[in-house]
């Protein structure tokens, strides 16, 4: 292999994985403040994501007043991922909602996929830990970010490398060859150790927040997963 060639797959594999040079963080702090508006995220990891959920459901009493959360129907992880691929068969990236990194990241993500060939949940979201359970994973799992497919998921490096191949960041840069070879050429336990590097820190690299930012003007919104798919009745 080229040395050239070589270079390729360590510049994308670092900007795209790692995110930890200085000039690649300022970027994703900027994005991650840019074209979101706010959801309020759930105090417990029991409780539905938007509070309004349980005063909207049927068994809400005279006052409006929400039914006990024990008494509410958890979804369905079955049900739910159904819903999601039902109609649109984009895969999903689960991504953790209160991380500025992440939700830096996730807007350089839809700004380099202009088809709109990716899909987006946070993990902490409804929707989003069904689509954990049904891929065997913790609903309360943060740890990775997951790429969930109508066959299945991936997760760590996998996730980073395959997204990575469908995205375009500059024109004449070679992303898909380069991201698709490392995910064969470099192994994947030096990958995530590496990656988990990243997200073990990810906190202190840039901070979290206790409010998820989504699209504001409504130009992405075909790219956000409904929330509501796991909160509807079964």
């Amino acid at each position: 292999m080229s040395l050239k060639l070589w270079y390729g797959v360590a510049i994308v594999f670092i900007g795209l994985s790692l995110q930890t040079s200085t000039a690649f963080t300022r970027t994703l702090r900027v994005a991650a403040f840019q074209r979101c508006r706010p959801w309020k995220l759930p105090t417990t990891t029991t409780e539905p994501l938007f509070n309004n959920i349980r005063a909207q459901t049927p068994n809400s009493d005279a006052n409006g007043a929400p039914p006990p959360l024990e008494k509410i129907s958890q979804p369905n992880p079955k049900e739910v991922s159904r819903r999601v691929f039902e109609f649109d068969d984009r895969p999903v990236i689960l991504f953790d909602g209160v991380c500025n990194l992440c939700n830096g990241a996730v807007n350089l993500a839809l700004d380099w996929d202009p088809k709109g060939r990716l899909r987006f949940a946070a993990l902490q979201s409804n929707v989003g830990r069904a689509l954990l359970q049904k891929n065997g994973r913790s609903a309360d799992d943060i740890s990775s970010i997951v790429l969930v497919t109508k066959k299945g998921a991936f997760i760590k490096s996998d996730a980073i490398l395959i997204i990575t191949e469908e995205l375009t960041p500059f024109k004449f840069l070679p992303v898909k060859p380069a991201a698709r070879l490392g995910r064969y050429v470099i192994p994947g336990f030096l990958r995530d150790l590496i990656y988990d590097g990243v997200a073990d820190n990810r906190y202190s690299l840039m901070g979290k927040r206790n409010e998820c930012r989504f699209d504001s003007d409504g130009e992405f919104e075909d790219r956000f997963v409904d929330d509501g798919l796991a909160t509807m009745q079964m």
